[in-house]
């Protein structure tokens, strides 16, 4: 067996629909020809959203899809003290703090900065505080425990590592922009992104970077939608000293509109497929994957 791992890891916030039968499939079939391992984690750190119930459908789903994958699996539910932990290391270096300022604030001070730089992997990119909060306000605003977010510090983070474009990833597919090759990691596309929150104390970037190493993944196969998301998690593995993974960015399933599918029209879910008479092997085809 090859050294090749991957993994389709889904929300169980709602049903799978064709994109994410496409995405698991695009996974599943590399990690066959490559004669690798394949994985599901789960990543329910939104502890509202989630739920069991679509955890399990999920599941039913893959398996009705006729993928096969590796026992456990891994929920992130489980892990949140690794990832505090990862974050109370970053903290004790000087590269997160607390940010305190509402959604509406940071939107009014990204239109005040004058070099705004659109967007990023988070949407609109926050270029981080004119200056750093005293220790003294901090403290009183968490003994009144207002809520915060962590913020990865970008100007830390490049004082910590030098020229942060030096930083690159292999991406092995097409990035939405024709990116291919070796990939410079562009810092003005990332900015102060949060990394954890006060009530979940991880968030995506974090939990999905720290498992990707924890689980030994050699190439992390996922839409294109989440292309720029990898300069984040490309600073974080080298903050942290993580392995890093080979990409490879798939297209994206979209309707006859040209629009993603989405996990609110549930007449494109697989559940609504099946039970519309569809048989797994059609479905595949339809996708692309002749087997």
């Amino acid at each position: 067996m090859s050294d090749f791992v991957t993994r389709f890891a889904p929300s169980p916030t709602g049903r799978l629909h064709l994109g994410h039968a496409f995405s698991a499939l695009t996974a599943f079939t590399a990690a066959q020809k490559a004669g690798g391992r394949f994985l599901i984690r789960i990543e329910d750190i939104d502890t509202i959203r989630c739920k069991p119930a679509f955890e399990q459908a999920i599941l039913d789903d893959l398996a009705w899809l006729g993928l096969e994958w590796e026992t456990p699996v891994r929920r992130q539910s489980e892990h949140f003290g690794s990832y505090h932990g990862a974050i109370d290391r970053l903290a004790d270096r000087g590269l997160v703090y607390r940010c305190f300022k509402t959604r509406r604030e940071i939107l009014e001070d990204i239109a005040r900065a004058p070099h705004h730089s659109g967007e990023g992997a988070d949407g609109a990119i926050y270029p981080g505080p004119a200056s750093k909060m005293s220790e003294d306000e901090e403290a009183a605003r968490l003994a009144a425990g207002e809520p915060f977010a962590w913020r990865l510090s970008l100007a830390a983070a490049s004082a910590e590592l030098g020229d942060l474009a030096a930083l690159t990833f292999e991406e092995d597919g097409r990035g939405p922009m024709g990116e291919t090759g070796t990939i410079p990691v562009r810092p003005e596309l990332i900015g102060d992104v949060i990394i954890g929150r006060k009530d979940v104390g991880t968030s995506y970037h974090l939990a999905v970077t720290m498992d990707d190493a924890t689980q030994g993944i050699t190439h992390v196969i996922r839409g294109e939608d989440l292309f720029f998301a990898t300069a984040v998690h490309r600073l974080l593995q080298a903050l942290l000293g993580l392995p890093v993974p080979v990409y490879r960015h798939h297209r994206l399933v979209t309707g006859d509109d040209g629009k993603r599918f989405t996990k609110r029209d549930k007449s494109l879910s697989l559940q609504a497929i099946r039970d519309g008479g569809a048989n797994a092997k059609s479905l595949r085809l339809q996708l692309g994957f002749n087997w």
